[in-house]
């Protein structure tokens, strides 16, 4: 078991959290969104979470002429970004949104932020208590919803007594 810290102030921002060896596929169907929100289905379930070794999140760079393969965890872009792919941080912690209570959304507006939530698009916006950004909440409904943690921005500490 695993708990997150802030990397600035050292807070405890999860409770124990166990790994799981990849980050899960998750459904894009309109059937399995949550019938009042209708966000998708979180890609980590509550109480664990999973490494993501492929760039995540701000920035973004042109397309390199291929398409993208269709991806279900795929970020829902800004028109102007649209087909743009990610050139993020890599080894984000991918965490169920709800397993980190003490973080508070940023206000974010305009391109980045849907009809429902913030797109994930704009970079960090997820605030420990001391100000720090530490995550990205990816929380519209038309894309997934996720939360990642960066690597650089907090640490985990193995709750049997080694640092993860």
């Amino acid at each position: 078991m695993t708990v997150f810290f802030c990397a600035k102030c050292g807070s405890e921002l999860t409770s124990d959290l166990a790994k799981l060896p990849f980050v899960p596929e998750v459904s894009d169907r309109d059937v399995d969104r949550d019938k009042e929100t209708r966000l998708a289905p979180s890609a980590v379930s509550r109480g664990h979470y999973a490494i993501d070794p492929e760039p995540w999140g701000a920035p973004f760079v042109p397309p390199a002429g291929e398409p993208r393969p269709h991806n279900p965890r795929q970020l829902l872009m800004p028109p102007e970004l649209t087909d743009w792919t990610s050139a993020g941080t890599r080894n984000t912690v991918v965490v169920h949104p709800d397993d980190v209570p003490a973080l508070r959304l940023l206000d974010q507006r305009g391109r980045h932020r849907g009809c429902c939530g913030p797109l994930g698009t704009g970079g960090r916006n997820m605030a420990c208590g001391c100000g720090a950004l530490v995550a990205t909440l990816a929380a519209d409904c038309m894309g997934p919803y996720e939360l990642h943690l960066d690597p650089v921005r907090v640490y985990a500490f193995d709750t049997k007594g080694s640092e993860a």
